[in-house]
């Protein structure tokens, strides 16, 4: 299991996940995914939780970030780091992009 060396925007498929978010996996392998997600301004991505470890990047736009019990407000340049089991979300305030990467692979985001 194992994307293709060169991932080009234009050729990656653009899962429309609804309301206002859209989700592009950019590579993975079994051990490593990174997936852009792109957000319409109040787009919700809900509370969850999953197994896997996870980094976000904010590439663009603000968002209230909730990880854990804190709610904090990221913007363009910002990270963060999710333990497994961390229950988070987010809500956009600028139309914006987020960077996320996963160890393991997602496979729930493989179809």
């Amino acid at each position: 299991m194992e994307s293709k060396g060169y991932i080009y925007q234009s050729e990656t498929p653009v899962e429309d996940l609804g309301g206002g978010v859209t989700r592009q996996i950019l590579g993975y392998n079994e051990q490593l995914m990174m997936v852009k997600v792109n957000f319409l301004k109040g787009a919700i991505g809900s509370l969850h939780t999953h197994p896997h470890t996870q980094t976000t990047f904010c590439a663009a736009g603000a968002f209230e970030f909730i990880l854990g019990s804190e709610s904090r407000i990221i913007r363009e340049g910002d990270a963060l780091y999710v333990a497994p089991g961390v229950l988070h979300g987010v809500v956009c305030m600028e139309g914006g992009v987020l960077i996320d990467t996963f160890n393991p692979v997602r496979e729930d985001f493989l179809k």
